[in-house]
């Protein structure tokens, strides 16, 4: 006669899990180039012109920070 297999449960089952990737979201890094107060947006508004972000009475320079 042939053995019969066993069954395994759901909860002894190894689950094997898969870890997703979050996407690159791409953002715009600003300073103030009087105080250095910085800011990240990371989410576009979808107007057709670009706002400007003042700080100490002028606008915000755009720059490359550390990540």
């Amino acid at each position: 006669m042939a053995k019969k297999k066993k069954k395994v449960s759901a909860a002894k089952k190894k689950v094997r899990k898969i870890e997703k990737q979050k996407p690159a979201i791409k953002v715009t890094k600003l300073e103030c180039q009087v105080c250095g107060y910085r800011v990240i947006v990371d989410r576009k508004c979808g107007c057709v012109e670009e706002h400007v972000l003042m700080c100490c009475g002028q606008p915000m320079q755009k720059v490359e920070a550390p990540a």
